[in-house]
């Protein structure tokens, strides 16, 4: 009668797990260990003399809710601090990357002061990894999609993804030096995000 009260306690508390493991789960996004990096590139005339600049967005918050089962119903959250978007000097000068970080903060880019925040909200999820949202930069809010790939391994969530915006979609015109040398408009996008569950 032990033995047998065992096993059937040991299978209880096998499928009490079970149970809590399947359905929604919430994971809360680890800002340390997140970041997305924009690959702003040059064109015009003499846009072969310049270079592509690399620019670091860190995570502030985030959270994400997964269902196993059903991944369709996903849905995503994430905001960036504006005035902390930094220039990482990769391919720079190094005289040259505060310059560039002070024009792309200022009210000809950016505008931090008055926009702080940059923020993304998942609108559906595709079974081949697409998501779909609205992001929102310099006070205008634009559908996105991004391709990506993410994995559970306990209770961490780890994606990466990429997808591409227009800077005059969102209000922003790019910077041009004489005319010869600007900024393209398209700017490239990756991403890595890590998410604990709580």
């Amino acid at each position: 009668m032990n033995k047998a009260f065992a096993v059937a306690l040991a299978l209880a508390v096998a499928t009490s797990l079970a149970v809590r493991a399947a359905g929604p789960r919430t994971f809360t996004v680890e800002p340390a260990q997140s970041k997305a990096l924009i690959e702003v590139g040059k064109s015009g005339a003499f846009s072969f003399a310049g270079h592509t600049h690399e620019v670091e967005a860190p995570l502030t918050s985030g959270v994400v809710h997964l269902d196993p089962d059903n991944p369709s119903r996903a849905d995503v959250r994430l905001e960036f601090n504006a005035a902390a978007l930094r220039v990482t000097g990769k391919g720079e000068s190094p005289d040259d990357v505060p310059k560039v970080t002070q024009t792309m903060l200022s009210d000809m880019v950016l505008d931090v002061k008055k926009f702080p925040s940059i923020t993304f909200e998942s609108t559906a999820v595709g079974g081949k990894g697409d998501v779909a949202g609205k992001l929102t930069i310099h006070g205008t809010t634009k559908p996105i999609t991004a391709t990506v790939a993410w994995k559970v391994t306990g209770d961490t969530l780890t994606a990466t993804g990429t997808f591409s915006i227009t800077q005059t979609d969102f209000g922003i015109k790019p910077i041009s030096v004489g005319g010869v040398v600007k900024v393209k408009d398209e700017l490239n996008i990756t991403f890595t995000i890590a998410a604990r569950e709580r």
